[in-house]
């Protein structure tokens, strides 16, 4: 018996020892992405342009890079804010760890090279070697084209230097480890011709990262069908929101919608007229994470490619209950 024991230590030791060394290994080898040593974006005024759209309008950067106001509806940035970070984002909303977005003005990211934030954008890498999690889309943005990556570097060296002092981005265990293995080389792709809506409507969805929010997921994992909504956004009163779902579907999606009431539903936020409401917390008035008036400056154009592209994917049937207030 002493013997079948003493084996069993072994083993048990030998397993203990293979597992530490992985984890060693693991969170000291990767991220392996090399930094494109030779790259300097030229500020064009062309680039500088086409960044602050892009930045503002689809892949709406500054929604979390900036301080959102959580009292007024669908929280747009506090003016004055623009990419100093500090944005949270915890297990209430269904992620493994506790996160914070860093501050990208160059205050910031002003010593960074540009080939360190392009690994930054495409990889999820920092400067320092350590992952990101993917709370912010980097395997998205990794599949944009190149030149559109280079235009948000040249848009992010114009904005104003704004000191901030943000927390450090906290995962839990085992996703802690994982992490180190999620970034990957940006694989870029050519920017569709707009002709081609379904195409353009497609890279312009990965782009603005439509299925991170509308594709349910439980601690970083997608257990959701793609597009069909359910990801939930825990609230500090208890209430739970729910992000919609925007298959083509018939039956609880957007399948009964035209392209023109798509579009008028985001550009009723870019009316000049259009005031946010103020939230109520104590009276449990419902609030969104969806960043409708930063969504609302894209072209008319883009988002009817983004419709003619959510036609062609899978419909799911299915309504999703939005809002839970608290205590229900």
């Amino acid at each position: 018996m002493k013997k079948v024991l003493k084996v069993i230590g072994v083993l048990l030791l030998v397993i203990v020892l293979f597992v530490v060394g992985g984890i060693t290994y693991i969170t000291q080898a990767l991220p392996n992405v090399e930094v494109p040593q030779d790259l300097k974006v030229e500020l064009t005024d062309a680039r500088v342009e086409r960044g602050a759209y892009l930045a503002n309008s689809v892949c709406v950067c500054m929604d979390c890079h900036s301080t959102r106001d959580w009292n007024t509806f669908a929280a747009p940035p506090v003016p004055g804010t623009l990419g100093v970070g500090g944005e949270r984002f915890d297990e209430t909303m269904n992620f493994p760890g506790t996160f914070f977005s860093r501050n990208i003005t160059p205050a910031g990211v002003g010593t960074w090279s540009d080939g360190e934030l392009y690994r930054a954008i495409t990889s999820g890498v920092s400067k320092d070697g350590h992952p990101f999690f993917p709370v912010m889309p980097y395997p998205a943005y990794g599949k944009m084209a190149t030149e559109d990556v280079y235009s948000i570097i040249a848009y992010l060296r114009t904005l104003p230097a704004v000191e901030s002092t943000v927390a450090k981005s906290e995962a839990k265990f085992p996703v802690s480890v994982i992490m180190h293995t999620m970034p990957q080389p940006a694989q870029p792709v050519e920017r569709p011709d707009p002709a081609d809506e379904v195409a353009y409507g497609a890279y312009l969805a990965n782009a603005a990262s439509c299925t991170e929010c509308h594709t349910k997921s439980v601690k970083g994992e997608r257990v959701g069908e793609p597009f069909a909504g359910g990801f939930e956004f825990g609230m500090p009163t208890g209430a739970m929101l729910r992000s919609s779902n925007i298959t083509p579907s018939e039956d609880g999606g957007i399948g009964r919608w035209t392209k023109e009431q798509f579009i008028e539903r985001f550009k009723l936020y870019a009316d000049s007229s259009y005031v946010p409401a103020a939230i109520n917390w104590e009276r449990g008035d419902m609030q969104t994470v969806m960043p409708w008036v930063m969504y609302a400056t894209m072209t008319e154009q883009d988002l009817g490619a983004i419709y003619t592209y959510l036609r062609t994917v899978k419909p799911v049937d299915g309504t999703v209950e939005k809002w839970t207030p608290p205590g229900s």
